[in-house]
């Protein structure tokens, strides 16, 4: 069998704070205890997302450092481009920093950039047609 990608691990520094708002940007995630060093969710199209706390990620990985930029995008398919601006509000309007404004890219898509609270860039993007 061919090797796969099945999941997208992100170490964060506040685990509840990281998943407040990927709930808010519509992922079914179950609740953990604040004590947990780790959550899980499969995404609608069956990929993986996990969550690490640091501390867990500096037992696996002692000399651990946070990373200085962007060494990962995550992109999320909406239903519509005015999804994407429904969506992009939403969490502007919860406090997260929006970094780009939706706007209608050359590509095709509608497409917006907001933050989450790790400082992670997150595409939110739809067809234009």
């Amino acid at each position: 069998m061919p090797i796969r990608p099945d999941m997208v691990g992100l170490t964060v520094r506040d685990l509840q704070a990281s998943l407040t708002f990927y709930r808010l940007l519509g992922l079914d995630i179950p609740d953990v205890p604040d004590s947990d060093p780790y959550a899980e969710v499969i995404t609608p199209n069956g990929y993986r997302i996990s969550w690490n706390k640091e501390e867990m990620i500096k037992g696996i990985y002692p000399d651990w450092e946070e990373p200085r930029g962007q060494r990962i995008g995550l992109a999320f398919l909406c239903d519509s481009p005015a999804e994407v601006d429904q969506v992009y509000q939403r969490l502007v309007a919860a406090g997260y920093e929006g970094r780009r404004e939706p706007w209608n890219a050359f590509w095709g898509q509608r497409y917006a950039v907001v933050a989450d609270p790790d400082g992670l860039s997150v595409d939110l993007f739809a067809p234009l047609s």
